[in-house]
Order: structure tokens, then C-alpha cells, then sequence
């Protein structure tokens, strides 16, 4: 059973996508309107996917990303909100966000969206938007500029050759939580195997494709 964690702060749209996901089979485990409450329950429930406005009053839902990496949690990160600004969507996808949504979404796009997270896979709905735009122009401009330090870290790991135990191990991580981060990079990257992590990381001066 898929869980669910909720990020909105309007309670009508909370309610709609809450009996859309119980409709589509998930269990919405806890929502929040604030930042402080979610990383609280986050760390005790660690959901599935947390499923998050950017919109939060004052504040922003990139702040929450901002934190939630520093907890090192399995939970997966849908983003479902009005901004399509190429700037947020490239700061949500680098902090960590697995797909990024505008709330013009159909709700059976974005349970199709949660499922293909859940497989690794960027939503194929953001390609009927500026999502995708947005992103290919990061990816072209500086392939990397997408990953998180932590990302990065584990891609150069990957490229030398460690598997997800040794990983795991080194960084005091989960094997799951290795493999989830090792999945996560590589949607965003575009690359659906190892060899093309390693050919990207020579492209990108990564590893040194002459070693001495």
C-alpha cells in the first residue's frame, strides 16, 4: 500500500486530493499547512511520496526541501503547484524532488505521476508542459546542475565501481535509501543505465577518463 503525505495550505484542496488518492488505492498517512509540523511528521512517518505545494503563505516549499534532504528519508517528492517558473522547477528538481507538477493537472495524471515515481521514472506528464522545457534547458546548459551535493557524491561513488552495500556503509545510509537516491540521479540525468552514468561522468570531468 503506496503512502501518502500531504503539503497544501488550503484545506479544500487537501480534501480533493486526498479522496483522489484514496480513490486510486493510496493511504494518505498525514497532511500539514506548515513546515515545522511536516518535517515532524515526515521523520515519524517517512510516507511513500510526499506530495507538495511550493505555496505555503509565507513561506516556501523549497524551504521544506531544503530540510527534508538533511534527513536522509527514503519518502519520494512530488511537486504540485502553480509556479512554472524555470527557476523553482530546477531549484525543486535539485533539492530533490523526483517530479514536478502545475495544479492544471488532471488528478488521474498526477496518480499516473505517483506510480511512475515509484518506478523510478520522471512523470511523463510533465512533457505536456514547461516542466520539461525547463529542464532539458538545465540539463543542456550543465548536466549536473541538477543534483544535490549528496547526489553527486553517490554518483561519483557509482562510477568508481562501489556497489549500494559498500555505499550504504561508507555513507551510514540504507541500501534502499542508496538505491533510491541512485534512481533519483539518474531520471534526472536522463540516463537509464550504469554505463551511461560512467560515459556522462567522463563527459563532465567526474572521473578521469586517462587514468594515471
Amino acid at each position: 500500500m503506496t503512502r501518502l503525505y500531504l503539503v497544501e495550505d488550503h484545506t479544500i484542496v487537501r480534501e480533493g486530493l486526498r479522496a483522489v488518492f484514496e480513490a486510486a488505492g493510496f493511504t494518505v498517512v498525514g497532511e500539514s499547512d506548515n513546515i515545522a509540523q511536516s518535517l515532524s511528521d515526515l521523520a515519524e512517518l517517512v510516507p511513500d511520496v510526499l506530495v507538495l505545494d511550493l505555496g505555503l503563505g509565507a513561506r516556501s516549499g523549497l524551504d521544506l526541501l531544503a530540510q527534508l534532504q538533511g534527513l536522509g528519508l527514503p519518502t519520494q517528492v512530488l511537486v504540485l503547484t502553480t509556479s512554472d517558473r524555470p527557476r523553482d522547477i530546477a531549484e525543486a528538481v535539485r533539492m530533490g524532488a523526483a517530479g514536478y507538477l502545475l495544479k492544471g493537472t488532471s488528478g488521474r495524471q498526477v496518480v499516473e505521476a505517483i506510480h511512475e515515481i515509484l518506478q523510478g521514472r520522471r512523470p511523463s506528464v510533465e512533457k505536456e508542459s514547461g516542466v520539461f522545457d525547463a529542464l532539458q534547458g538545465e540539463r543542456n546548459a550543465d548536466p549536473l546542475a541538477l543534483l544535490s551535493a549528496r547526489e553527486r557524491q553517490i554518483m561519483r561513488m557509482v562510477v568508481g565501481g562501489q556497489s549500494s552495500a559498500a555505499i550504504a556503509a561508507e555513507l551510514n545510509l540504507s541500501p534502499k535509501t542508496v538505491d533510491t537516491y541512485r534512481s533519483r540521479l539518474m531520471a534526472k540525468l536522463g540516463v537509464h543505465e550504469v554505463t551511461g552514468l560512467v560515459r556522462l561522468a567522463v563527459k563532465t570531468g567526474v572521473i578521469d577518463s586517462n587514468p594515471t
